[in-house]
Formats: structure tokens, C-alpha cells, sequence
């Protein structure tokens, strides 16, 4: 029988500048979601997310 690697938390890199803007931007307009939907409720949590946002928004403007 044949070994079998499971790649399960395996990591793929971002190769280009476009890619990892798109994947930022997705990233950036989901935490903006959950910080609108747990508004709320659960003001530290929507806090978290927020500030999760401006982190990547940052990131995105000096790409």
C-alpha cells in the first residue's frame, strides 16, 4: 500500500499583486459584514471586526 498525504491545512502563496489585492478585498468586505450584523448584540466583537477592516483597508491603500 502506498503512502497517502493529506493536505489538509496546506497553504497555496499569493503569487501576484492583483491576486492578493482581490483576496484582501474579500477579506476587507467580510469583516465589514460581520461587524454589521453583530452591531447589536456584541459590541466588542463588532469592534474586533471593524478594526480587522481598517487593519486590511490599510494594507489594500499601500498596495
Amino acid at each position: 500500500m502506498n503512502n497517502q498525504y493529506c493536505k489538509v491545512g496546506s497553504v497555496t502563496p499569493i503569487t501576484g499583486l492583483s491576486q492578493a489585492a482581490s483576496v484582501l478585498e474579500v477579506m476587507h468586505k467580510n469583516f465589514m459584514e460581520k461587524a454589521a450584523s453583530v452591531s447589536g448584540k456584541d459590541n466588542q466583537l463588532g469592534e474586533f471586526f471593524k478594526s480587522k477592516a481598517q487593519s486590511i483597508k490599510k494594507v489594500l491603500e499601500s498596495l
